[in-house]
Order: C-alpha cells, then structure tokens, then sequence
C-alpha cells in the first residue's frame, strides 16, 4: 500500500529489489470462507506476498521469523514470540545480517507511529532504525502518509468516492503527518496499475470490495500514486523525488 510503487519503479530501473517480512501475519482478520478447508491463515499470507512480490519484481522475499502481535491492546502483543514483545537489539541483529548482506542504497521502513498506530508497524520503525545503525545503512526513509494530501483529495471529491465506497471521515482522519515533515515525495503514477495488482494479490487482506480497491480508477491514481517519505538525518526543508542520491 505504501511502498509498492518505490519497489516496482526501483525494479523496472534495473535495481535489486529485497523485501522484509516480520511476521507472517498469523493473526490478521480475514473474511469468511475465504481460507480453504485446514488452511492457515499465515499459510495463505506468505502465498500472496510472494504473488505481489513477484509482480512488483522483487528479487529476494526474507522472513524474520516473529509471530503477528495482532492489533494494539489485543492480548496476543505479548505472546512468546510475537514481533511486538521482541527485544529491539534481537531482531534488529537479524535484520541487520540480511543488510549486510545486500548493502542497501536505501532502506525504508515506517513512521515513529506505524502510519495508524499498528503495533508490528511501530516496532519495524524500532528495528529497522537498529539495525541500519548496526549494518551501517545510510539512507533510512519512514514511510508514511501525506495527510493534507489525502485531506485535499476527499475534500475535493468525497462526494464522488462514497458513491462507490463507505470513504473516511475526513474530520476525523488521522493517519501519517502534515506535509510539512515529508521529506520525500515519489510520483509512481506510472506504476499505479502494478501497484493496485499487487495489492490486489493480497486477496485475504484487500478484498475487490474493500475501500483501497472500490475507489474510481482516477482517484485511486491520485491517492496512491504519490509515496511519501521521511528521510531521516536530512536537513530542514529537503524536499526529495527519490530514494536514490544519484537522482537528486
């Protein structure tokens, strides 16, 4: 949802692509009947992320092997195991061998508060900040949401979208930061259509009914064919198209 365009434009420029996984997302919700007959939630989840890897070109899939900590206050947080109970400097060690493995010319994790408070999200923001100290990354980038953007865009059109979808309060939209913190700002309109794909492939998490997927083609281009970043360490008032210091 966040990051997949940045994937798929660094992958059609010829770059290599790695993609990490926490968890596998064992205790994510998930409609009725969609899982078959003794199918695991988790199982179904690795299967679709290597569907939308391989559509957005990724070239390395890992795994660090936690357990999904569920969402924020559910009694499964603290379970042995579960990515949110982790000590940071633990899974950061093991990040950081896969970084110094594939020398990252970036890296990208989320915001201090995990774009809407998710416990996993906020504690891959702990982590990969841990590990890019540890592997000696350089350009660490906190994905997250331009909330005027999104704000102007349901402003602009809220009547047109809730015909097709039950569209958020803009009053109450809360989601990512003001635009004054972005950094970052990655037009990937040009792969809005292997963006929607891969996240389309995530069937068991994004539904062709759900609000990402429902909204009119053109909006949905609007809405999620910017990615937004906060490069960290950068100097007051960067403003930045791309992951990549070669390109500006």
């Amino acid at each position: 949802i966040a990051t997949g365009g940045v994937m798929a434009q660094a992958a059609a420029n010829g770059d290599r692509v790695v993609l990490v996984l926490a968890t596998r997302g064992e205790h994510g919700e998930v409609a009725d009947d969609v899982l078959a007959d003794e199918e695991q939630l988790w199982q179904r989840r690795v299967e679709e992320t290597q569907r939308a890897a391989e559509i957005l070109g990724v070239t390395r899939v890992e795994f660090l092997g936690y357990i999904d900590s569920g969402m924020m206050g559910e009694p499964t947080n603290d379970e042995p195991g579960s990515f949110w109970s982790v000590p940071v400097d633990d899974a950061a060690a093991r990040l950081a061998a896969i970084l110094e493995e594939e020398h990252p010319d970036a890296l990208t994790i989320y915001d201090n508060n995990g774009g809407y408070g998710h416990p996993d999200h906020i504690q891959v923001h702990r982590v990969g900040l841990r590990a890019a100290e540890l592997a000696g990354v350089e350009r660490v980038f906190e994905s997250t949401i331009n909330r005027d953007h999104i704000l102007a865009l349901m402003h602009d059109r809220i009547a047109e979208i809730q015909e097709h979808i039950d569209a958020p309060d803009p009053d109450t939209f809360d989601m990512g930061v003001p635009a004054e913190m972005i950094t970052t700002t990655v037009d990937v309109r040009a792969f809005i259509d292997t963006k929607r794909a891969a996240m389309a492939a995530h069937a068991s998490q994004i539904t062709e009914s759900s609000f990402f997927l429902s909204m009119p083609p053109d909006a949905f281009r609007e809405g999620f064919g910017y990615e937004w970043f906060i490069r960290r360490g950068a100097s007051p008032g960067t403003k930045e198209t791309s992951l990549f210091a070669s390109d500006g």
